[in-house]
C-alpha cells in the first residue's frame, strides 16, 4: 500500500469515503489548520489545494502538523507493511516499535541492520517520509500520551518511562504533538486514572472484521499450563521484557482490544503494547485478504463466512522457535503437555502469579545449559531442542523484530532434528510472513479432505499457488474449519 501516497487522487477519494480500513496506512494533513487526521475521520474533508498525504505520522510531525484532537490519528491501527516487510525497512520500523532507539540510539539500531547511521536516515527519510529520531520521538510521545491518560503516575515520572531526558523536553514535545499541555491531556481523558502501581490499561485499534472469537479459540488450544490462560473471554500470559517482566491480559471489544498490562518498569510500554499487537494481527488488512483469497474456489466460501480471521503472532520470537520444535512431531494435546513440563521444570517463576499463570518460559540460555538428563526425564527430544537454545543465546539463530527471515530460517533448518514444517511455522507466526505455508501439516490435509480436495503432494503444490502472497490466511481458514 506505500504506492498510495504518491497517488493523491486515490489518497483523497478515500478520505472523503471515510473508509477505517486506511486509517494507519497514510495520514492526512491540512496545511490551512496545521493538522493531521486519519482517513475515517468525522471532520469536513478539506479542499484538495489544502490536503497532502503523509506514510507515517512521524513523517507529518517532522512536517509541523499537529494531531488532530478528534480522531486521534496517532491511535490508530499501525501499516500492515511493517509487520511482514522483510526488508531493511521494514525490519527498521519493528526494532523502532521495539524500542531499539530509546535504549541503543539510532547507532545501535544501525548496528542491527548492518549499515551506517547515514544510510539508515537516507532509507527511512526516503521510504516513510521520517528520520529514525523522528520515528523514535513520535512513539515516545505515544507512548507518553498512554500514560498521561491511564495512570496516575507523575509527569516526572511518565517522561522517564516513555524515553524523555527531561521533563522540559516531554512538555515540549507533548505540546508540539498534540497542541495539549499534559495537565490538559489528562483533565480530558475519560478514562479512570489506575491507581494500582505498574498498571496501565489502555484499547488498541484494530481494522474491521475481527474475528477475534476464532482467534482466542486458536490461542486456547495452544496455551501452556502455568505460562498462558485463555478464559471468560480473555488471554493472559506473562512477558519477558528488557527492563523486566510484563503480565498481560488481553480481551476483545467491538473494534479494539481492551490490553491491561502490569508492568515491572514503564521503559517496557511501548515494546509490550508492539508485541501485543503483533502477537494479535492487529494492523492485519482483513478486507484486502478476504477479497483476494474469497473469490478461491476452493476456500472461498470459508473466507465469505470468516473475513475478519487473524494469522495470530508471537510475544516472543526464542520462544516461538522452542515451542515450534517441541511441537513439530506432536499433536496439540501432546506438544502442550510437554511444553508445560518444560515451564514446569525450568522456567521462572512469578513473584505475583495471576490466576494460572504462574511462570515465565525459561530462557534460551537456561535450557541451552540445562543437564541433558533432565530432558529425558521429561519425556523430550534433547538434541534440536538444546542445539537451537544455543544458537538462540549466542545470536548464531535470530527470530525478533529485526532479524532477517531468510537468513535466520535458513539457519534454523541447518540444526539436525528441524524440518521444512518447524521453518514455516516460525515463518508464520515469528516472522509474520503472510506467504508462509507449512507444507506437510496434518491439520491442512484433513480440512482439504473434508472440503473434498485430493490431498497428495502435486495437487496441494498447485492448489497453495493460488492463494499468494496471502498463503498463511489460508491456512488458517483451513485450521479454522475444523472448529466449525
Amino acid at each position: 500500500m506505500s504506492h498510495i501516497v504518491e497517488d493523491f487522487e486515490s489518497c483523497y477519494r478515500l478520505s472523503c469515503s471515510r473508509d477505517p480500513r486506511y486509517d494507519g496506512i497514510f495520514f492526512i494533513a491540512v496545511t490551512s489548520t496545521r493538522l493531521y487526521c486519519r482517513p475515517s475521520c468525522p471532520a469536513r474533508i478539506a479542499k484538495r489545494s489544502n490536503v497532502c498525504f503523509y506514510p507515517t505520522a512521524a513523517a507529518a510531525q517532522s512536517a509541523g502538523f499537529r494531531a488532530c484532537k478528534r480522531c486521534r490519528p496517532d491511535a490508530s491501527p499501525g501499516s500492515p507493511d511493517w509487520n511482514w516487510r522483510a526488508d531493511r525497512v521494514g525490519r527498521a520500523m519493528r526494532l523502532i516499535g521495539d524500542g531499539t532507539v530509546d535504549r541503543e540510539g539510532v547507532s545501535g539500531l544501525a548496528k542491527r541492520l548492518g549499515f551506517s547511521d547515514r544510510h539508515l536516515r537516507r532509507l527511512l527519510s526516503e521510504e516513510v517520509g521520517a528520520s529514525p529520531v523522528a520515528l523514535a520521538r513520535a512513539q515516545r510521545a505515544n507512548t507518553a500520551r498512554l500514560l498521561i491518560e491511564s495512570t496516575a503516575m507523575s509527569f516526572a515520572d511518565a517522561a522517564l518511562a516513555a524515553g524523555f531526558h527531561s521533563v522540559r523536553q516531554f512538555n515540549a514535545t507533548i505540546k508540539d504533538v498534540f497542541d495539549l499541555t499534559p495537565g490538559e491531556m489528562r483533565h480530558r481523558s475519560d478514562r479512570a486514572c489506575s491507581r494500582s502501581p505498574g498498571v496501565v490499561e489502555l484499547r488498541l485499534n484494530c481494522r474491521e472484521p475481527f474475528d477475534a472469537a476464532a482467534l482466542l479459540r486458536f490461542l486456547e488450544v495452544r496455551a501452556v499450563p502455568g505460562l498462558e490462560d485463555v478464559s471468560g473471554g480473555t488471554y493472559r500470559r506473562a512477558l519477558t521484557l528488557a527492563h523486566g517482566i510484563g503480565i498481560v491480559e488481553l480481551t476483545p471489544e467491538v473494534r479494539s482490544v481492551r490490553c491491561v498490562l502490569l508492568l515491572d518498569d514503564f521503559r517496557d510500554l511501548a515494546a509490550a503494547v508492539a508485541r501485543c499487537r503483533r502477537l494479535l494481527d492487529l494492523d492485519a488488512d482483513p478486507l484486502a485478504i478476504a477479497g483476494a483469497l474469497g473469490r478461491d474456489k476452493v476456500i472461498g466460501g470459508l473466507v465469505r463466512a470468516r473475513p475478519g480471521l487473524r494469522v495470530p503472532g508471537c510475544v516472543d520470537g526464542d520462544e516461538l522457535a522452542l515451542r515450534a520444535v517441541l511441537g513439530q512431531r506432536a499433536s496439540l494435546r501432546a506438544a502442550r503437555t510437554q511444553t508445560a513440563r518444560l515451564v514446569e521444570t525450568f522456567g521462572t517463576p512469578l513473584r505475583q502469579p495471576l490466576g494460572t499463570v504462574t511462570h515465565l518460559f525459561p530462557s534460551a540460555a537456561v535450557l541451552a545449559e540445562a543437564d541433558p538428563n533432565a530432558f529425558a526425564g521429561l519425556g523430550l527430544r534433547r538434541a534440536p531442542l538444546q542445539t537451537l537454545a544455543a544458537q538462540l543465546t549466542n545470536g548464531e539463530v535470530r527470530v525478533d523484530a529485526g532479524s532477517d527471515p531468510i537468513e535466520a530460517l535458513t539457519r534454523l533448518l541447518a540444526i539436525r532434528g528441524i524440518g521444512p514444517w518447524t521453518a514455516a511455522y516460525v515463518a508464520m507466526r515469528g516472522f509474520h510472513d503472510p506467504d508462509a505455508f507449512p507444507n506437510g501439516d496434518a491439520g491442512l490435509r484433513r480440512a482439504l479432505e473434508a472440503l473434498g480436495c485430493p490431498v497428495d503432494p502435486r495437487s496441494v503444490a498447485k492448489l497453495q499457488q493460488r492463494w499468494r502472497p496471502w498463503r498463511a490466511y489460508a491456512v488458517v481458514q483451513l485450521w479454522t474449519s475444523l472448529d466449525h
